[in-house]
């Protein structure tokens, strides 16, 4: 059952929630949100009296375009995962995020209603679609992460991005071992939006370096025998656009400027990182020294993985890209420049 290509289906008859966990459970599927984490344990972590579903399609990932392409051919089938997780977990409410000023809004409004759902619509900035900003923002607060424990599951909410919930929908139609056998993950890449088994080559959809799983992903020097199952992050793959260090440097001027600026790595670090990197591209002395002091001294202090992410994406850049690097830092300018 592919997510792109299957119009509307028979009423969905879901399993009793124990049997549907289970067949969650044993079909190993995972979030398509980023974090890759098993979904029938993020089902069996839900507690709390009062519990909620939040479908997030608010796709904060700026390279990615497979949640609004799903919630525009398929929506259906999220409003069915999004069903089938109210079932599992006993939830008494559901929504769906999107980002404000979305086209989708209007028309997903309808069916929305029709299915008991509320659609909300978020404000966009990189942020804001954090599971934990989003469970703040629903409650009154600000779109802004905040510091766990408790998570999310603990407060009774489970979010999950609406790819996760659209193949729940399917694993309750077809069961654990059929869904196994024919997964599927949608991908964005530089030629747009595909549907894929999960089992496909990475080279076989993009040649050459490589940052897979959106920005707080890795640069790859290239995809190699590395499946798309198998790569890291939201399935995202973007190729340099044109210097490998030019475009890490844009990346992390974002990224600093889309933080929170609620604890010290977003406020401090994630800013002297990208001016350093910018530094960096244009030759400044210096620059990759400091990088190399300030990058280790970041990871893990904030109040949410956004500077993580920043991180661990410059990081393998310095890496990926090491002869550009070199020739930077030392003055002689881009080999990518130079041999284009």
């Amino acid at each position: 059952m592919r997510l792109l290509t299957n119009g509307p289906l028979t009423p969905l008859a879901v399993p009793d929630r124990v049997t549907l966990i289970n067949e969650v459970l044993a079909s190993g599927l995972r979030g398509r949100g980023g974090g890759g984490f098993p979904t029938g344990r993020k089902l069996q972590a839900v507690t709390g009296r009062k519990r909620v579903v939040v479908a997030n399609g608010c796709e904060g990932e700026p390279d990615s375009l497979k949640d609004r392409v799903l919630l525009r051919r398929s929506p259906h089938l999220v409003f069915d995962g999004i069903q089938a997780a109210r079932h599992a977990i006993g939830a008494t409410d559901a929504v769906l995020c999107v980002h404000e000023g979305s086209p989708l809004v209007a028309a997903l409004r309808p069916t929305a209603a029709a299915r008991g759902v509320r659609v909300v619509e978020v404000p966009r900035r990189y942020v804001a679609s954090e599971e934990s900003a989003l469970v703040n923002f629903l409650a009154g607060g600000a779109a802004k992460p905040t510091v766990s424990p408790p998570r999310p599951t603990e407060r009774g909410v489970l979010v999950d991005n609406v790819e996760t919930l659209a193949h729940l929908a399917v694993v309750a139609r077809i069961g654990a071992e059929a869904f196994r056998a024919r997964e599927t993950t949608l991908v964005t890449t530089p030629t747009g939006v595909h549907e894929v088994p999960v089992t496909t080559r990475l080279a076989d959809l993009v040649t050459g370096p490589v940052l897979a799983g959106g920005y707080g992903g890795v640069w790859l020097a290239d995809a190699g025998g590395l499946t798309v199952g198998e790569a890291p992050g939201v399935a995202v793959f973007r190729s340099p656009r044109e210097c490998g260090v030019r475009d890490t440097a844009a990346i992390l001027a974002y990224l600093a400027a889309e933080s929170a600026r609620q604890c010290g790595p977003c406020m401090f670090g994630l800013p002297a990182i990208a001016a350093d990197f910018a530094a960096l591209a244009d030759g400044v002395p210096g620059a990759l020294d400091r990088l190399r002091r300030r990058l280790p001294v970041v990871t893990g202090r904030g109040a949410c993985a956004h500077p993580d992410g920043a991180v661990r994406m410059a990081a393998s850049a310095l890496a990926v890209f090491a002869d550009d690097v070199t020739a930077h830092a030392t003055g002689a300018g881009c080999t990518t420049r130079r041999t284009a």
